[in-house]
């Protein structure tokens, strides 16, 4: 990551700096009251002001923090805006994920599915179960759901300290064609 600095509160400040302050501030989050939403909401829009205004972190936060306070409707358009700006790396995925679940939310799992389902062959990471977990409640909204207890199975199998090979087996069987 960069360590261009950035002008705020008089001084320069690092995109690692940043990302600090903005860990710090989702620290807290369990601190704000529901009534307190939107002043967390402002303690996040506060960073992102601090971001150039082309950069593809600002509208991710801001989405992050729409999400977290019960309004999908709003986070969708942000987490659009994030992608399109070419937000990359651990947090595109984590968007793809979170656009895909506040997609879901706003009655549109179908959206959430074709921005999912391609994730299932990308590169592996700590999110992989995240990724069928929330293609599995898209899903199961589009009346799919042996695909989606599949995809859960198989997510699970991995996790369980005995009958990995068989869940593994029975997630695979519950998608398979009958001969």
């Amino acid at each position: 990551m960069s360590s261009r600095a950035h002008l705020c509160e008089g001084g320069p400040v690092t995109t690692e700096n940043w990302d600090e302050r903005v860990a710090a501030a989702w620290a807290t989050f369990d601190d704000y009251a529901e009534e307190d939403a939107a002043d967390f909401r402002a303690v996040i829009d506060a960073l992102v002001a601090e971001l150039p205004d082309d950069s593809a972190l600002g509208p991710f936060e801001q989405a992050c923090a729409w999400d977290s306070t019960g309004h999908s409707d709003k986070a969708a358009p942000l987490y659009r805006e994030a992608l399109a700006r070419g937000l990359s790396g651990y947090r595109r995925r984590r968007a793809k994920i979170q656009l895909s679940s506040s997609l879901r939310n706003i009655g549109q799992p179908e959206e959430g599915v074709k921005l999912l389902t391609p994730e299932l062959d990308g590169p592996s990471d700590e999110l992989d179960d995240a990724v069928r977990a929330c293609l599995a409640l898209c899903l199961a909204d589009l009346g799919r759901e042996r695909e989606g207890l599949s995809l859960v199975l198989g997510a699970l199998a991995p996790h369980l300290p005995r009958y990995q090979r068989s869940m593994a087996n029975y997630a695979r069987l519950l998608v398979e064609p009958e001969d």
